[in-house]
């Protein structure tokens, strides 16, 4: 299985730089795997790690692609933000996570908080419902587990009652994830240490 490691996170530091600094796609490091697997981007900013951006996807993807795709993506088009601008990027941290190990579930409570994530979809009457929560979310925001699903079903942009039943009929996937996290000045060390060249 392959692991999420600090050249993934560089790269994907690169691949942002490049676009704003409209230059040519940087090179992939030898030390991505050539293989397929999903995967979230996540940008946070500042000192208190405040969310910039996260998109992924579930489906298998070159490593190399997902991660120049979903750097650009959840830097740039995350609906719930503007755009990162040129001038954040010294106050960024870049996370990478590798989605793996893949389990359905048929109770709400089956998964483990800080060790699973959670993918949820559901039938409101009206329209299927979906969203997902990377494993360190309920762990971060100091969620149990029904304050997480609750949260799921809320950004699934779903607003009406939710019960024990509306629970119990859920769609429920939990999955495992390889992380790695960069803030800028370990990207730029790293950069510098291994004699690449740093953005301007």
């Amino acid at each position: 299985m392959a692991s999420a490691n600090i050249q993934m996170a560089v790269y994907c530091f690169d691949v942002i730089n490049a676009l704003l600094n409209h230059e040519k796609e940087p090179p992939i490091p030898r030390e991505i795997p050539n293989v397929k697997l999903p995967l979230f981007v996540t940008w946070k900013k500042g000192i208190h790690h405040d969310l910039r951006g996260c998109i992924g996807t579930f489906s298998d993807l070159k490593l190399s692609e997902g991660l120049n795709e979903y750097a650009k993506t959840s830097a740039f088009h995350d609906s719930r933000f503007k755009p990162i601008g040129k001038d954040e990027i010294p106050s960024l941290q870049c996370g990478v996570s590798l989605l793996v190990n893949f389990e359905k579930i048929h109770d709400f409570r089956d998964w483990t908080i800080g060790r699973h994530g959670v993918r949820m979809n559901f039938d409101d009457g009206h329209r299927n419902r979906s969203a997902v929560f990377l494993p360190e979310v309920a762990s971060e925001q100091g969620w149990n587990h029904v304050e997480t699903i609750d949260n799921l079903i809320r950004k699934s942009g779903y607003g009406g009652h939710i019960n024990d039943s509306l629970r119990a009929n859920l769609k429920l996937v939990r999955f495992q994830s390889s992380k790695i996290v960069l803030d800028y000045k370990d990207y730029m060390f790293y950069k510098q240490s291994h004699g690449l060249s740093v953005p301007n």
